[in-house]
């Protein structure tokens, strides 16, 4: 795992073995970034010329390494981009993914200290532990993370900048749990390993989780986890996972889609749709994280994670196309595609978090290929009963650099589901708007009373392509951050 501490020390006398300086791109070229001035004067002065001679231009993504000069303990600099210079100041994100970029680039180093713009210590130090992750489990040879990373403050801030590191540390560490939990094969992470898994976090942590196998959901009448992990030999669970502060005047349930792995069920998926299935539970993988983090954080708010897990397959025991599954709390749904199943398992989760009378619920899924099709592989979804809850989502997401977009729930768009001739609701509706219906089917569950919000992942969770600034290839724990700062605007009363 890798270490990440701060340090006053200089640039120039810091024992490393790399120093990595931000560079960007300026009106009349390269401009090297606050922070590396020791470096800049060890150069000479020439440290832009030599770069720009090298190809550097300072745009975002870029990584540029060169030997060090006398006078610097690394014996060498790397520059990452940061991107366009707006007046010599860089917004977090910026300096998120030009951290993320230098740890990356450099796995299999020992010791990095980074002297980067100090506007934000803790999005340097974030973007730094994201960008080291490395998922290796099943291979037998693989580079290893930067073993110690170092943040360069000066000695004014240093307090603050402490504060701001143990804080990205336990950011970084549950997101990573959570990108650790996605990528994860489906042979190795069923619902009962994932709940396995809850239960050791929560003794570490002081949380209280609490598990009901197939038998307890059985006698609790929870048709839909029940329906969707039918055709499976790993039967479904439903894992509570609950922090609470003593002062806490507010309590929030998370509640997260958990299919460990979707095939589809008898509305099989075809080929070249079900390869990457294993990331299905990645909204329980983040409120999961997400809980854990407030607790580590000490956040005064009462938070509850709500893990809906269950295993789709198709089998001679599996749920068919016409069957009619008696939910928890008692509606019926007509399924009329077992490939919407996570609609299913989340009314029934939906349901049981607003028995404890939360003051809010936010579920999290990667529920539509609608919604990627709508919003793209990098930003997702947001839809609520409330516009003010809405909107707190997605300002709280902008704030802490997750692309998100508010989405409408459409009244019109409801008729399809309500109109089945055999049951209170199917779990189809309208093809068009497919995202806008599964949100509306959600909100069929939520208890009168209760502020609720939807946020679909389907995009932004697993990244199939190249890894980009601190985001790797596979599982980038979506929506973490977001429910992090939603939970401390809580807290603070906001």
């Amino acid at each position: 795992m890798t270490a990440l501490s701060v340090s006053t020390s200089s640039a120039a006398s810091l024992r490393a073995d790399v120093l990595v300086i931000g560079v960007a791109k300026g009106p009349k070229g390269l401009i090297v970034a606050a922070g590396a001035e020791a470096v800049v004067e060890a150069f000479e002065g020439k440290l832009a010329e030599v770069l720009t001679t090298l190809g550097a231009t300072g745009a975002e993504g870029e990584a540029v390494k060169l030997p060090a000069p006398a006078g610097l303990k690394a014996p060498l600099v790397l520059a990452v981009g940061l991107g366009e210079a707006a007046d010599g100041a860089f917004g977090a994100e910026e300096l998120r993914k030009a951290a993320g970029v230098a740890a990356r680039t450099l796995a299999g180093t020992k010791k990095v200290a980074l002297a980067l713009p100090t506007e934000d210590v803790e999005a340097v130090a974030l973007g730094a532990l994201l960008g080291s992750y490395a998922f290796g489990t099943y291979k037998a040879e693989s580079k290893a993370p930067v073993a110690e990373l170092v943040v360069l403050t000066d000695r004014k801030g240093s307090k603050d900048a402490k504060a701001a590191v143990e804080r990205a540390t336990v950011l970084g560490e549950e997101m990573n749990r959570a990108r650790d939990l996605v990528n994860t094969a489906p042979n190795d992470l069923n619902p009962k390993s994932f709940a396995t898994i809850a239960q050791a976090a929560g003794k570490e942590h002081g949380l209280k989780v609490e598990v009901l196998d197939e038998k307890a959901l059985t006698k609790g009448g929870f048709g839909g986890l029940l329906g969707v992990g039918n055709g499976s030999t790993n039967p479904p669970r439903l894992v509570k996972v609950a922090y609470t502060h003593p002062k806490a005047r507010a309590s929030l349930a998370f509640v997260g889609k958990g299919i460990t792995y979707d095939s589809g069920g008898i509305s099989l998926k075809p080929a070249g749709h079900n390869e990457t299935m294993k990331c299905d539970m990645a909204g329980a993988a983040a409120v999961f994280a997400a809980v854990v983090a407030a607790k580590r954080l000490g956040l005064q708010v009462n938070v509850t994670a709500w893990l809906a897990l269950a295993e789709n397959m198709p089998s001679g025991t599996a749920t068919r196309p016409g069957d009619v599954l008696r939910m928890y709390g008692g509606k019926t749904v007509e399924v009329l595609n077992t490939d919407a199943e996570g609609r299913l398992v989340l009314a029934d989760a939906i349901v049981r978090a607003g028995e404890e009378q939360p003051d809010v619920i936010v579920d999290v899924a990667t529920l539509t290929g609608a919604m990627v099709l709508a919003l793209g592989n990098r930003t997702f979804g947001v839809m609520a009963n409330d516009d003010a809850l809405r909107t707190q989502l997605h300002e709280a997401a902008g704030a802490v650099g997750e692309a998100s977009w508010p989405m409408p729930l459409p009244a019109d768009l409801r008729k399809g589901m309500v109109e089945s001739t055999i049951a209170d609701l199917a779990n189809m509706g309208e093809r068009m708007g497919g995202g806008l219906v599964a949100g509306l089917f959600l909100k069929e569950f939520v208890a009168e009373g209760i502020d609720w919000a939807h946020i679909d992942i389907a995009g932004p969770a697993f990244n199939e392509g190249g890894p980009f600034g601190y985001t790797p290839k596979g599982g980038t724990a979506s929506a973490v951050r977001t429910l992090v700062r939603f939970a401390e605007e809580t807290a603070a009363g906001k």
